[in-house]
């Protein structure tokens, strides 16, 4: 008879059984279920409780990562919040902040794909508590920096702390799945998002009137999510010691193979394809996230204080749309959830420029539902075409997320004083016209998951 298992922090091991069907990106074959059954009695049980394991979804895991995903990004949100105070403490020209914002997201992008590659290979349990660590060291140095070059290396510790987190947590949430990949990953997805609206109010509340050195104070929340960041690691490693026992038991191992029958040509060919849609929306999506707040200030004079409010609106925005897309893709597909997004925004972005204040309000807040609900829709579709390589793929696609945002952020920002910051807003908008690559996209990985 099993022991029962003593409750964790976060983690509720009920849900595992024997095997683990998920913990590659991969289905489990059970096709040997019955022959292995048949042949040793012994077996019967465990091949049930693995299609139970399969088919259950693992919410307190997921529910946990998506709250460390929100401390996560509320501290990393807090950087472009404070843009402003930087600014003006050290004179910096718009260009400059866009530097800090390459340097944060570029060690990001650069570090995730290699991070995800090799523990596609060798997974690290508890990776997810390390990478919080490299955050916490950020935080700390940012609140001390005094110099340019300090805010420099401390944005791109924070990055860092990003490259290890994303790989790694996207396996485990999708492990966790129990089949409802779409809904798990924006799950996941929206406490990262929560954090990032988060920031500008932090940043408004306690930045703002206290000065860059209460940074520090935001160090608490890089301990505590550490702390259960650890207990995910632990279900991590067990889960995963009895997938590897169950998999040796019936003398096969989890299938990676690829269902969709399209050829490795194909395949690179589809993931470049998705690489040019998250172009297209995360450049649009930086000229809101790192200059929003400088263009309702100079367009409309509004107040650093008040102008953090309106960044907080587009970033529920982005909360909301987030949500939606993984729903909505299980249901009926994550190509027509992508068209939605990308091509769906455009008409909104070409008449935000020419708003009046409470138009803008509005217009950023629908833009960035719509696009925001393209990114789960492009990650579990890109899993689909890659499974076996969760991390990888995770980390290519947070990564580049981080690092398209970051080189988009840094160009608009030479844009900016070369003409204007209401000049970006009426040129990138066309930029979102490269979702039209949707049309090369193949129909099979984004199927709805109750198509028959």
């Amino acid at each position: 008879m099993a022991r029962p298992q003593r409750a964790g922090l976060v983690c509720v091991h009920a849900v595992v059984g024997p095997a683990d069907a998920f913990y590659d990106g991969g289905m489990t074959d059970n096709t040997m279920a019955a022959p292995a059954a048949a042949s040793s009695p012994s077996l019967a049980a465990p091949s049930l409780a693995d299609r139970a394991a399969a088919d259950s979804t693992t919410f307190a895991v997921i529910l946990s990562l998506s709250f460390c995903h929100l401390l996560n990004d509320m501290m990393q949100s807090l950087v472009p919040a404070i843009y402003p105070v930087l600014k003006d403490n050290y004179a910096l020209s718009f260009g400059q902040v866009g530097f800090i914002t390459l340097a944060f997201q570029f060690t990001a992008s650069m570090l995730q794909p290699v991070v995800g590659l090799y523990t596609d290979k060798k997974p690290q349990p508890y990776s997810l508590v390390v990478g919080m660590g490299f955050t916490l060291v950020g935080l700390f140095m940012m609140s001390r920096a005094h110099s340019y070059p300090m805010i420099l290396v401390s944005a791109a510790l924070i990055g860092m702390g990003s490259s290890v987190f994303h790989p790694e947590a996207s396996r485990v949430a999708r492990m966790a799945a129990g089949g409802r990949y779409g809904l798990a990953q924006s799950l996941f997805q929206v406490g990262g998002n929560l954090g990032q609206a988060s920031g500008p109010l932090l940043a408004a509340f306690i930045v703002v009137p206290h000065g860059q050195e209460s940074m520090v104070w935001f160090c608490a929340a890089a301990l505590l999510a550490m702390t259960v960041l650890f207990q995910v690691g632990h279900w991590y490693r067990n889960r995963r010691g009895i997938a590897s026992g169950a998999a040796r038991g019936k003398g096969k191992a989890s299938s990676t193979t690829a269902s969709h029958g399209l050829s490795k040509g194909r395949v690179l060919v589809t993931v470049g394809l998705l690489v040019m849609l998250l172009f297209s929306k995360n450049v649009y999506q930086a000229s809101l996230g790192s200059y929003y707040t400088f263009y309702l200030i100079s367009k409309f004079h509004l107040s650093v204080q008040a102008a953090q409010f309106y960044l907080f609106a587009f970033m529920i925005g982005i909360v909301m749309g987030t949500l939606m897309g993984g729903w909505v893709g299980d249901r009926i597909g994550r190509i027509p959830v992508i068209w939605f997004s990308i091509l769906g925004a455009l008409p909104i972005a070409l008449i935000l420029p020419h708003a009046n204040l409470f138009w803008t309000g509005v217009l950023a807040v629908m833009v960035a539902m719509i696009m925001a609900s393209a990114f789960p829709a492009i990650l579990v579709y890109a899993q689909e075409l890659m499974p076996g390589r969760v991390g990888l793929v995770g980390g290519m696609f947070f990564g580049f997320s981080f690092g398209l945002g970051g080189l988009g952020a840094a160009v608009l920002g030479e844009i900016a004083d070369m003409t204007s910051i209401d000049t970006v807003y009426q040129v990138t908008p066309f930029l979102l016209c490269l979702g039209l690559l949707t049309a090369f996209l193949p129909r099979q990985p984004g199927k709805p998951m109750n198509a028959r």
